[in-house]
């Protein structure tokens, strides 16, 4: 008697809801790239909140990677996605999401990073979001990996744009010189000598820690 008046209860609309989001969700996971940002530009429900789940760590640390905060990342990333959100009637699919993301993500950091108004913010370790486990670090091996890491940051953040979006790209996110060129509208050339220049900076500026 029991059994029957369970099967007998009806789904909550909440539920019902959920139950349907979740199976859309479903859904879209199984559609490849094309068909994803199609269903983004046909308005479905979940296309684009997808697309952020599946990017937004590497988008979040490339802002990261030129601001060295995580309140100013946090919302350069949120400004990068809104950007994509807007364009993607825009996009042809000539180059990956990832690649077209990470396209906008240098404009938007460089666009902040050249601005008039310096970040005031200080600039912090990305091991802080990262949740990076130090337990085998000693103290004294902790505080000085900080301070090391605090100065390559210091000294990155130095560096003129081309050749610090040229760096973060290659060296953090190991990105081919074709790739960046494609990404900075510059030729390949163009990115290995500015690579060439970041790296011979970073060496005058940290001298024996480089």
């Amino acid at each position: 008697m029991a059994s029957s008046l369970a099967w007998s209860l009806p789904v909550s609309p909440w539920a019902a809801r959920r139950s349907m989001r979740e199976t859309e969700t479903q859904t879209l996971t199984v559609l490849d790239e094309p068909a994803l940002i199609a269903a983004c530009v046909a308005g479905e429900p979940g296309a684009f909140d997808l697309i952020v789940e599946r990017h937004r760590r590497s988008i979040y640390q490339l802002c990261y990677r030129f601001v060295g905060n995580h309140e100013d990342a946090s919302d350069l990333s949120q400004d990068v996605f809104l950007r994509a959100f807007r364009g993607l009637r825009t996009f042809r699919g000539q180059a990956s999401i990832a690649t077209w993301l990470y396209r906008i993500g240098v404009n938007v950091c460089l666009n902040r990073v050249s601005a008039k108004a310096p970040l005031n913010r200080p600039r912090e370790s990305i091991d802080d979001c990262q949740l990076i486990d130090h337990h085998n670090e000693s103290p004294a091996e902790r505080v000085l990996k900080q301070e090391r890491d605090a100065r390559i940051r210091a000294a990155i953040a130095r560096l003129p744009d081309k050749q610090r979006a040229t760096l973060i790209l290659r060296t953090y996110h190991d990105m081919s010189h074709q790739e960046i060129a494609d990404m900075l509208g510059s030729s390949v050339g163009a990115v290995k000598a500015n690579f060439f220049h970041a790296l011979g900076r970073l060496r005058k500026l940290l001298g024996d820690e480089f």
